[in-house]
């Protein structure tokens, strides 16, 4: 199977050098910061930004997340 040049596997960009590098990941509400996305964690796409919560933000706010209102409101 062939595949268009703008396909091919190898235009993408390079893997990183460092495995020990890990993204840091803040809580938009409180500033709480963890290394690498954390399956608990919820996030929130706003007026096209990522958002990320920490468990205790995301439980205190549940119903307006669930209600879609941007964090601003809370």
């Amino acid at each position: 199977m062939t595949s268009l040049p703008e396909d091919s596997d190898s235009t993408g960009p390079a893997p990183r050098s460092d495995a020990d590098e890990a993204e840091k990941i803040v809580c938009a509400h409180c500033g709480t910061t963890a290394s690498g996305p954390r399956p608990t964690w919820t996030c929130s796409v706003e007026n096209g930004t990522r958002h990320y919560f920490c468990d205790d933000c995301a439980r205190s706010n549940l119903r307006a997340i669930e209600g879609r209102l941007d964090s601003a409101w809370w």
